[in-house]
């Protein structure tokens, strides 16, 4: 199929993860994709693996001088853009009385410091009609054990969407929230579960989850494309929760 064909989509973070999984999909239904990154080689590496003539450019999130340059090369390269997706993010698990200032700083700098100033970038270079995703959490609507920081930062994202649905209605431009729950993806070792424990890990998550299962990337990937495309033309300013059903116990 060629939902997005002749389309634009700028994914931060598209390097790994659900971004991964999103730009693939993407570029299978036809459009040109931009990823960003922090890491060259994985992002080469993702670029490889989307295929389909996707561009990717290293930069840090969390640096509004990354979005300022984003933003001016898609201008130049592209004339525009038609998709953004605003999904770089970093969690830390840590009760609210062991979080340090760095912690605190890192996780508000590239969730939403990074969300605010990728989409005030992006935004003019968007063209009328376009969509903007901002990957959230079922973390800023269901208390988690050792998420205080990581839910302040998503629920922050929740206000601004919310805030940006109104100023770009005049645009045309839609702009929604994508919230995960727990999503099978690299991010589960990066918490500190050893490799030997993520299927007990996965087992014991499981039991919370009415559909009695991890989200899987392309899951995410899927009603990722639903937001993007014209099958959404009617949809602005929601928090589409894909987390089977967690958020309800």
């Amino acid at each position: 199929m060629s939902r997005l064909k002749g389309k634009v989509a700028v994914i931060t973070g598209g390097n790994s993860g659900i971004g991964l999984a999103t730009a693939k999909l993407f570029a299978e239904e036809g459009a040109q994709v931009v990823i960003t990154g922090r890491r060259k080689q994985v992002v080469d590496d993702a670029v490889r693996e989307i295929g389909a003539g996707a561009i990717g450019i290293q930069g840090d999130s969390a640096d509004p001088s990354h979005h300022r340059q984003l933003a001016d090369f898609v201008r130049e390269r592209f004339d525009g853009a038609d998709i953004y997706i605003a999904n770089a993010g970093v969690i830390t698990i840590t009760d609210s009385h062991n979080v340090s200032e760095a912690e605190y700083d890192t996780q508000f700098a590239i969730n939403a410091r990074g969300t605010f100033f990728g989409v005030q970038n992006m935004a003019p270079v968007l063209r009328d009609g376009g969509s903007i995703i901002c990957l959230g959490s079922l973390a800023s609507d269901k208390v988690l054990d050792g998420h205080p920081v990581y839910a302040g930062t998503k629920a922050a994202i929740g206000a601004f969407a919310r805030s940006w649905a109104l100023e770009f209605k005049a645009r045309g431009i839609r702009v929604n929230m994508l919230s995960p729950g727990p999503t099978d993806t690299a991010i589960i070792e990066k918490l500190g579960v050893a490799p030997e424990d993520i299927e007990g890990f996965e087992a014991m998550m499981a039991g919370a989850i009415p559909l009695g299962r991890f989200g899987r990337p392309e899951e995410l990937a899927e009603a990722a494309l639903f937001l993007a495309s014209d099958a959404s033309s009617f949809v602005t300013g929601i928090n589409l929760r894909v987390d089977g059903g967690m958020a309800l116990l």
